[in-house]
């Protein structure tokens, strides 16, 4: 069994700063970006043995489960190379529904990465901006995320701020 602790880190809400680099855009995550997404996110993490069609699955998944009538339950967005398509980045955000504080909404960021080939570029800081005005968006009163902490400078630039503790229990 491990257990590992990590630092949570809260947003302080500001305007927006970041600026996307020409030559790229934004969007939501289409079931076409598998291999993309998969291989930017194994900058992150271990990807593992994710089939094209478990991810289309997903993605599906993620389309179909909303919070309210205008929101979703999932925002996976990925950053894309305007002249090659290549996925530049990819994050999520998950909006959570509380009973806390009279059944108010949360943010959550989850799962940022950057392609090696295009780290450099404040694409990072971008998604996450873009990340945390959809959940403002969305009316969450709060937006949260965990991070490594050699993260911890990168997100503070984010405008996020040391907010906890992340305890986590694995069992694999």
């Amino acid at each position: 069994m491990t257990i590992k602790v990590q630092q949570w880190v809260i947003l302080q809400l500001q305007p927006r700063q970041a600026k996307m680099v020409d030559g790229y855009s934004i969007r939501r995550i289409r079931k076409s970006d598998y291999e993309g997404v998969v291989e930017t996110l194994k900058v992150l993490t271990v990807v593992g043995n994710l089939s094209r069609s478990e991810f289309e699955k997903i993605v599906e998944y993620w389309d179909s489960i909303t919070v309210s009538e205008t929101t979703k339950l999932y925002n996976p967005l990925v950053v894309v190379d305007d002249t090659t398509g290549a996925i530049a980045a990819t994050g999520n955000v998950l909006i959570e529904r509380k009973l806390i504080h009279e059944g108010a909404l949360c943010g959550h960021i989850e799962d940022i990465a950057v392609s090696r080939d295009h780290q450099g570029r404040q694409l990072g800081r971008y998604l996450i901006e873009q990340l945390t005005a959809l959940a403002v968006r969305a009316g969450c009163y709060k937006v949260i995320l965990d991070c490594d902490p050699s993260n911890v400078a990168f997100y503070e630039k984010c405008q996020f701020t040391r907010a906890g503790v992340e305890m986590q229990f694995r069992t694999t």
